[in-house]
């Protein structure tokens, strides 16, 4: 059951999103596509971003003559599956990127290991339990979680953490609506998900 708060945002977000005009919609996902999405992949969608990908799954625009095809909408229906677990790794596999090259650490790891492979595969082992972030759009993420709504989106490259949304709702907002002024003085994200609040 989808909490009434997790529905209303991510319908809002799917709202705002389809008012830029800035992509064209696909039916949202069934219920039976959820399921084998969450199964597949051993995750649970928070309510907010399962109410956004049920309103409608943006397409990603097919490139002009010369450009490189992106897909920066993770493609959840009918998408290449090795394209889609690259995407779900990007967070921890940015993380073992900087733990490898640019000798990041996490001091709640303890001490790091002298030994570069060591020092990775500890990394590898403390991060498999941080929590599982979802893509939204390209690097941007939530946090995965059924029962969950309200997180802020985060935009992830390695261990450069920011906030690129108070949640699912705003982050439409500051992602794609063109008419956005400054930031308001009183935007204050707060970060719900552990370890990766941490980065930011």
């Amino acid at each position: 059951m989808i909490s009434n708060e997790g529905l209303r945002l991510g319908a809002e977000a799917a709202r705002r999103l389809a008012q830029t005009g800035l992509y064209e919609f696909e039916p949202g996902l069934t219920p039976a596509e959820f399921t084998r999405i969450e199964r597949q992949y051993g995750f649970e969608f928070a309510d907010d971003h399962r109410a956004f990908l049920a309103a409608g799954l943006p397409v990603n625009i097919p490139p002009e003559d010369g450009q490189t095809w992106s897909r920066p909408w993770p493609e959840w229906r009918g998408g290449d599956l090795d394209s889609l677990r690259r995407q779900l790794d990007w967070p921890v596999e940015g993380v073992l990127l900087d733990v490898e090259h640019n000798r990041f650490w996490y001091e709640n790891w303890g001490e790091r290991p002298a030994d570069g492979p060591a020092a990775l595969a500890a990394a590898r082992h403390h991060l498999a339990t941080a929590p599982v972030l979802v893509p939204v759009y390209a690097h941007r993420y939530l946090p995965a979680g059924r029962g969950s709504f309200g997180h802020p989106v985060l935009s992830m490259w390695q261990t450069d953490i920011i906030y690129y949304g108070l949640d699912l709702t705003d982050y439409m907002h500051q992602e794609f609506d063109e008419t956005r002024g400054e930031v308001d003085e009183t935007w204050n994200p707060r970060a719900t998900a552990p370890f990766w609040m941490d980065l930011l």
